[in-house]
């Protein structure tokens, strides 16, 4: 392992939660109901898995949360983990062996869908790398997705009005965000524009910079349309070349055997930025690790001890 280091919103929908818990109008009570797909006992906390009515999304949204083993009447803080292209909120949960330290640590985590699922939209399915499954963690304003692929929203906004309304043992107001390649972005972007609402962030092989790769060419024309300007809002090396900082460090590591490394991540454009700009960055280079989840497990336990040590302060 070779490390590097360099450098040194919109407000939640509390209304909402507000009114259905008081009982407010049958829209909101609706947006802020929860189904439970399935509960299990892990490490002695419950991982979970629920759907709800999300008015970001205008549709059908899934999440999973593993609530961690509490004393009575304590809260736990929550990391979020934003999954990569083709990915679910089940694919952390099930593969990256985290809720064993999870549960030492006390902290929550909440694993959103990539995206929105039976959109209808034309061209939202048969493509891996674009549409269901491949939200890209951006608000989308073409006219084609802009009512249902805003995923920013979501995250940012909307699951943590939901989470603190419908789940007592969540102290939403101590939050951490991480997530791996596409997550890893959504991650890096979300933590840069709302860096009060993070104290923490970290990725795993984040596409770092999108409007210079192949992943978000093909993708952000269609989300934002063709006005390149506006795609530097969902690029985490053009948001620190345009002023946006973290006031933390940006922790990330890279496999250096990832097949995508040269084409798609590109690392060294984030390692640029925060060089020439003063953004604390610690960039660890893993050697004989790829993109896959093999890679995620042998080193979630570093990322999850890095925020639990952010969300204790």
């Amino acid at each position: 392992m070779i490390a590097a280091r360099v450098g040194a919103s919109r407000p939640a929908l509390r209304e909402r939660a507000d009114m259905a818990e008081d009982g407010g109008s049958p829209a909101n009570d609706r947006l802020m109901s929860l189904e439970t797909l399935s509960e299990q006992r892990c490490f002695g906390g419950t991982q979970g898995f629920y759907r709800h009515a999300s008015a970001a999304t205008a549709g059908a949204m899934r999440f999973g949360v593993y609530l961690p083993p509490l004393a009575p009447g304590a809260k736990a803080p929550v990391l979020y983990y934003l999954a990569g292209l083709t990915c679910t909120e089940e694919t952390f949960a099930i593969k990256a062996g985290a809720q064993r330290v999870a549960a030492e640590l006390g902290i929550a985590l909440v694993t959103p869908d990539t995206s929105p699922r039976d959109t209808g939209i034309d061209g939202a399915t048969g493509d891996w790398e674009f549409g269901e499954g491949a939200g890209f963690y951006l608000d989308a304003t073409t006219p084609a997705f802009a009512s249902r692929f805003r995923m920013q929203g979501y995250v940012v906004d909307e699951l943590p009005a939901l989470l603190a309304a419908r789940f007592p043992a969540l102290d939403t107001t101590r939050a951490s965000i991480f997530g791996h390649s596409m997550g890893g972005h959504g991650a890096l972007t979300i933590a840069l524009k709302n860096p009060s609402r993070y104290r923490s962030v970290s990725a795993f092989a984040p596409i770092v910079a999108p409007i210079q790769v192949p992943w978000g060419q093909k993708a952000f024309p269609r989300y934002l349309g063709d006005d390149r300007d506006a795609w530097r809002a969902y690029d985490a090396t053009a948001l620190i070349e345009d002023g946006a900082r973290f006031p933390g460090t940006l922790l990330v590591d890279q496999g250096d055997a990832d097949k995508f490394l040269d084409v798609q991540l590109r690392p060294e454009f984030l390692e640029r930025a925060c060089r020439s700009t003063g953004q604390a960055l610690e960039l660890r280079h893993r050697a004989g690790y790829d993109h896959s989840y093999w890679f995620i497990q042998s080193f979630v336990e570093d990322h999850l001890r890095h925020h639990a040590q952010a969300l204790r302060g």
